[in-house]
């Protein structure tokens, strides 16, 4: 207990985590091609941001995708996914911690499949978007 209230006191953090222990599968952005894929367990998720591990360190500021199984059914019959956008924030081959910047659900498929790579990568798109908008608000601001 009295662990708990200190461990409370020294986290900054705003938002609660849920410690959820899920399969996911990732994508990793760097100078706008995807120049890694991999799956991996999570540790905990919260509104803005995900801890999870690889047993690899994934390069800080990067942008990513996570595809994580989610441990709901919709309509206590169909498998979901969380498919999450952010950016990397820190990473030890132990530990990566991310931001939550944009997300969605979808179904899942309820026989097991190999992970495909689309073409048209909504992680392209998105990072476009968010580069985008940070020169706008650099020349507003300049």
């Amino acid at each position: 207990m009295v662990t708990e209230i200190t461990e409370r006191r020294h986290d900054r953090r705003t938002r609660t985590r849920f410690p959820i222990n899920s399969e996911l599968r990732f994508k990793l952005l760097d100078d706008k091609s995807v120049v890694e894929m991999g799956a991996g367990q999570t540790i905990n998720l919260a509104s803005g941001g995900v801890a999870f591990q690889t047993g690899r360190s994934l390069k800080p500021g990067a942008f990513i995708e996570l595809s994580i199984s989610w441990p709901v059914l919709l309509e206590n019959t169909l498998p979901m996914r969380l498919i999450a956008f952010g950016r990397v924030l820190r990473s030890t081959p132990a530990m990566t911690a991310c931001t939550i910047d944009k997300y969605e659900f979808r179904t899942q498929s309820r026989a097991a499949q190999a992970a495909t790579t689309r073409r048209d990568s909504m992680l392209q798109r998105w990072a476009d978007e968010v580069l985008k908008e940070n020169v706008k608000m650099r020349l507003a601001t300049a």
